[in-house]
C-alpha cells in the first residue's frame, strides 16, 4: 500500500509543536501526537504544584497574550495547559493533530547526494523539493498496524525533556535491583494521581536524586506530605549546585536590567562580533562580573545557602548562560529548618539493599528513592532518525549544530523547533517558528553548508566561553543578538522598540515581535 502523502509533518504538539503548526498552518501540515492531548512536558511532566519559572508576561505567544498577564503570580501547569488549549483553539490549530499516533521511524529517501555529509561547501536542499523525501512510520495507540505517510518536510518537536528518563548507571550489583524500597524516576512519579503521591511519600523515608527544579517540587511536596512528628524527613542527594533565586528582583532591582536588556548584553560576548566589539567586551569583563557578584550577593543575604552548604563554587552567570536558573519555593527552606528536608553532598553513590550508600562511605536509609536525574532527548531522537543521520548526533561538542536553532545543515529537509534553550524557550520557538514558515514560502535563502556550520561553530564557541554547562545549548546571554540575526534574515527590523531608550533599557519580550 503506498503512503499517504502531504508537503509537511510536524512531530509532537507541545508548545513547539503548537507553535510551527500556527505558522505553517497556510501548508495544511499534519501532526503527530504521541498522546491523548496537546501540552508536551506540561501535561506528562508535572507535578500538582509545578508552576511556570517566569511570569505571564515573558512567556506567552506575540499574537495570543495572557488575559491576567500583568498578574506577578506564576501561573500554574493547569493555567498554562489551558492557556494552551485557548492558543490552539483561537486558531484552529487541533484540526492538523492526530493524536494517540507516535512515530516510530523515519526514513530518508530523497537524494542523499543533495547534501554532502562531510560539511564541505554545498548548498542545502531546497526546503519543499516538489516530491516526498521522507517516509514516516506512525503506530496508533489503538493498533498494532503501522501506517507510513510520506512528506517533502520534517519539523521534529519532541524536545529534550520527557519520555525517555536518564538513568544513572551504577556498579554490577549496586544498581536499583539490590534495594528493598521502592525507585522512580520523576517522569512516573508526574503519572501519579495525588492520592498516590500522597500514598508513596507520607510517613517514608524519601531520598530525592538531584537539586534542579523537578528535585526541589518533588522534595517540597515530601516535606508538606510528612508533618508532624510522625513525619520523616526528605533527603536531598546533590551532585551539582546551582544557583536559585526567590523571585525576580535584587536589592529592589528589577532582574531584567541585568541580564535582558539589550544594554545588559552588550557586556556579554556574542557570535559575530567585531575586534574593537571583543576587546569592549574584555574591557568591560569587570562590569559583567560585577552583575553576578551583585546577584550572588543578594541570594546569599535572602536564602540560607551557606547554611545548608548549598553555595555553588561557580559564578551565577554561569548558571543563567546555561538557562540552569531555577525559582526557589518560598516555603522550602522553611521546611528545612523544621528538619523535613535534608541534604548530602554526594560526588558518587549506589544502592544497598537498605538505601544508598556514599563515597565517603556514609550510608542513607530510605524507603523511595527518587531520580530527579533529568531526560535524554538525544535518544529520543536516535530511536527514530535513520543511518547517517542518526550518526550527525553524536556531535563532539554534545551540543546539536543548529543554525538558528532550527535547522542542522547536513539533514536534508527537516527542522528541529523546541532544541535550543532561552529565558523562555515559548518565544524561542515562536520565532524560529515564523522564521521557518518564512524560509519555507521562500521569503529568503539559507546560506551555503559551510556558511552555516561556521555560524553554529561561533555559537557554540561562545557558550563554551561562558559557561562549563555549554552543553544545555543555552542563548540567553545573547538572546537578543540571536533574535536580531533571525529578523535581518526574515527582511525585518532587529531594533523593535519606539525609541532608544527602550531599545537600550527595556527587556525584550514576544510583544517586541508582532
Amino acid at each position: 500500500m503506498a503512503p499517504v502523502s502531504s508537503k509537511i509533518c510536524i512531530i509532537g504538539a507541545g508548545v513547539s509543536g503548537l507553535a510551527a503548526a500556527k505558522q505553517l498552518a497556510h501548508h495544511n501540515p499534519l501532526v503527530f501526537e504521541a498522546s491523548d492531548s496537546i501540552g508536551g512536558v506540561w501535561r506528562h511532566c508535572s507535578y500538582s504544584s509545578t508552576k511556570l519559572q517566569s511570569l505571564r508576561c515573558d512567556y506567552e505567544f506575540s499574537d495570543f497574550p495572557w488575559p491576567d498577564r500583568d498578574s506577578t503570580s506564576f501561573p500554574s501547569y493547569t493555567e498554562i495547559l489551558e492557556y494552551l488549549t485557548s492558543y490552539a483553539n483561537h486558531f484552529d490549530v487541533l484540526k492538523f493533530v492526530r493524536f494517540n499516533s507516535k512515530v516510530v521511524e523515519i526514513r530518508f529517501f530523497g537524494d542523499r547526494e543533495a547534501t554532502d555529509l562531510t560539511g564541505k561547501p554545498g548548498d542545502y536542499p531546497t526546503i519543499l523539493p516538489g516530491h516526498p523525501v521522507w517516509e514516516v512510520a506512525v503506530q496508533s495507540n489503538h493498533s498494532h498496524t503501522i501506517e507510513w505517510y510520506a512528506f517533502e518536510f520534517l519539523v521534529v518537536c519532541i524536545g529534550k525533556y520527557g519520555d525517555v528518563p536518564k538513568i544513572p548507571e551504577f556498579p554490577r550489583n549496586k544498581g536499583p535491583e539490590i534495594f528493598q524500597g521502592q525507585v522512580l524516576h520523576t517522569l512516573d512519579y508526574c503519572k501519579l494521581q495525588k492520592e498516590e503521591t500522597s500514598q508513596l511519600l507520607k510517613g517514608k523515608k524519601v531520598a530525592v536524586i538531584g537539586f534542579k527544579k523537578s528535585a526541589i517540587d518533588l522534595a517540597l511536596e515530601c516535606a508538606e506530605e510528612n508533618q508532624g512528628p510522625e513525619g520523616q524527613p526528605c533527603t536531598m542527594v546533590v551532585r551539582t549546585l546551582h544557583w536559585t533565586v526567590p523571585h525576580y528582583w535584587i536589592w529592589g532591582l528589577p532582574f531584567y536590567m541585568f541580564y535582558s536588556t539589550r544594554s545588559s548584553q552588550f557586556l556579554h560576548e556574542k557570535p559575530n562580533q567585531s575586534f574593537l566589539r571583543t576587546l569592549l567586551c574584555l574591557l568591560l569583563s569587570p562590569m559583567r562580573r560585577g552583575a553576578s557578584k551583585i546577584i550572588e550577593s543578594y541570594l546569599l543575604w535572602k536564602l540560607p545557602l551557606q547554611k545548608y552548604g548549598l553555595k555553588p563554587d561557580h559564578p551565577f552567570e554561569e548558571d543563567y548562560a546555561s538557562c540552569q536558573m531555577a525559582i526557589m519555593p518560598e516555603n522550602f527552606f522553611s521546611e528545612a529548618d523544621k528538619g523535613k528536608i535534608l541534604f548530602k553532598r554526594a560526588s558518587n553513590w549506589w544502592f544497598s539493599k537498605e538505601g544508598i550508600e556514599f563515597d565517603d562511605d556514609t550510608k542513607l536509609e530510605a524507603d523511595v528513592v527518587v531520580l530527579a536525574t533529568g531526560y535524554d532527548g538525544k535518544k529520543k531522537l536516535k530511536a527514530i532518525l535513520p543511518e547517517p543521520f542518526r550518526t550527525l548526533l553524536e556531535y563532539p561538542s554534545g551540543i546539536m549544530p543548529l543554525y538558528r536553532g532550527t535547522i542542522h545543515p547536513l539533514v536534508p529537509n527537516m527542522a528541529f523547533v523546541g532544541y535550543l534553550e532561552s529565558v523562555t524557550n515559548l518565544h524561542t520557538s515562536e520565532l524560529r517558528s515564523i522564521w521557518l514558515a518564512r524560509l519555507v514560502d521562500e521569503k529568503f535563502k539559507l546560506p551555503s553548508v559551510e556558511k552555516m556550520i561556521e555560524q553554529t561553530t561561533k555559537e557554540m564557541a561562545v557558550s563554551k566561553k561562558t559557561t562549563r554547562f555549554y552543553k544545555r545549548h543555552c542563548i540567553s546571554t545573547f538572546s537578543i543578538n540571536h533574535s536580531d540575526e533571525i529578523c535581518e534574515e526574515m527582511g525585518w527590523n532587529s531594533w523593535r522598540k519606539k525609541n532608544w531608550i527602550s531599545e537600550a533599557f527595556s527587556p525584550y519580550g514576544s510583544q517586541d515581535y508582532i
